[in-house]
């Protein structure tokens, strides 16, 4: 064990400043970063100026050979998720891994054997599970208080909100649009309140109706002439246990609202949106409503990086653990598959 994490970034762009950097730098003297990678040589030295890091570089693979690490944060495009990933926990580091997991469901299985083999952390930026709101419910999960859930909805819909930066809209780069982007975090956090069932049986639609035009971008001007993953996507998860997920995710559709990320669950002793909170049920022979009082307000993202580094400097588990990656990663690509054959997908 350390009394100080020596972290190393992986990707210097806007995810590693704004969920990354900021949020290791608030933790003071229990963590130091002492290098940065980026293939662009350029961004790489901006980042590293602007949050006085000393080892700057355009190769991880150099990085992880050169500078003695701890613990890394992958904040790449989704392509080099998993071989930068690997390439950490072989160099003996603790990995935090922004979502989704990989490419592939093989990339994860692959990422999460690694993990094991080394002895190592391997956790993903699934930053709704450290939510005040998917915190509360799940004690009251955990409590019994939903009983048996055997259904829920993920929505996370914009309704212009294509993003203007970055490759999120480049196949090749992302492996999809708004289900492996934003539609993760909510199908995530359905899971984790559920338990992570098993999936069974996949279905799934994708649209491309809206990206490949030019448009109101609410979230920026986007390139919609090379425009290549989809504005939509659609899903039904049946799992082993007899549960059932519906899951609607997109960039840009035709709604009224300007953005939506919500769960909700239905158990046979109660029910609960999550954000805001809200939980329902039958007591008494009354239906009752139940909202908190309080929450605490602490950044999602924040809370993220400081239980990644409680949990390198002190040896246990994250809450997000590798081999639920595996079964997200499994999910989201059978409704890839699904979508594309016009076949529900069977695991």
């Amino acid at each position: 064990m350390t009394d100080v994490l020596r972290v190393g970034i992986i990707g210097a762009g806007g995810i590693a400043r704004g969920a990354h950097l900021n949020n290791y730098k608030k933790l003071g003297g229990r963590v130091e970063v002492v290098a940065v990678a980026d293939v662009v040589e350029k961004t790489a030295k901006e980042c590293a100026e602007l949050y006085n890091i000393p080892h700057v570089f355009t190769s991880y693979e150099e990085m992880l050979k050169s500078v003695k690490l701890d613990a890394v944060s992958v904040c790449t495009p989704n392509k080099f998720h998993a071989p930068a990933t690997l390439a950490a926990l072989e160099a003996g580091c603790h990995v935090l891994c922004e979502k989704p997991p990989a490419m592939t469901t093989e990339e994860a299985e692959r990422m999460a054997q690694a993990a094991e083999k080394a002895g190592k952390i391997l956790t993903y930026g699934f930053h709704y599970r450290h939510s005040p709101e998917v915190e509360t419910l799940k004690k009251f999960i955990d409590a019994g208080e939903l009983g048996e859930i055997y259904a829920a909805r993920c929505h996370a819909i914009r309704r212009r909100g294509i993003p203007g930066w970055g490759v999120f809209t480049n196949k090749e780069l992302q492996g999809g649009g708004p289900l492996i982007d934003i539609g993760v975090h909510m199908l995530d956090t359905a899971l984790y309140l559920m338990g992570y069932p098993e999936p069974e049986l996949v279905l799934g639609s994708t649209y491309q109706k809206i990206g490949t035009r030019k448009g109101v971008g609410l979230l920026g001007s986007w390139d919609y002439q090379n425009f290549s993953v989809e504005d939509m996507a659609l899903g039904m998860i049946k799992f082993r246990n007899g549960a059932t997920l519906i899951l609607e995710s997109a960039f840009a559709a035709n709604v009224e609202k300007h953005d939506v990320m919500q769960v909700s669950l239905m158990g046979d002793q109660g029910g609960a949106d999550v954000f805001p909170l809200k939980i329902y049920q039958e007591k008494h022979e009354t239906l009752i409503d139940i909202t908190p009082a309080y929450l605490p307000k602490k950044d999602y993202h924040e809370r993220e990086i400081e239980r990644f580094v409680d949990c390198c400097l002190s040896g246990t588990q994250p809450i997000s653990k590798a081999h639920e990656g595996v079964i997200l990663q499994q999910i989201v690509n059978a409704l890839y598959q699904s979508a594309e054959t016009g076949e529900a997908v069977k695991l």
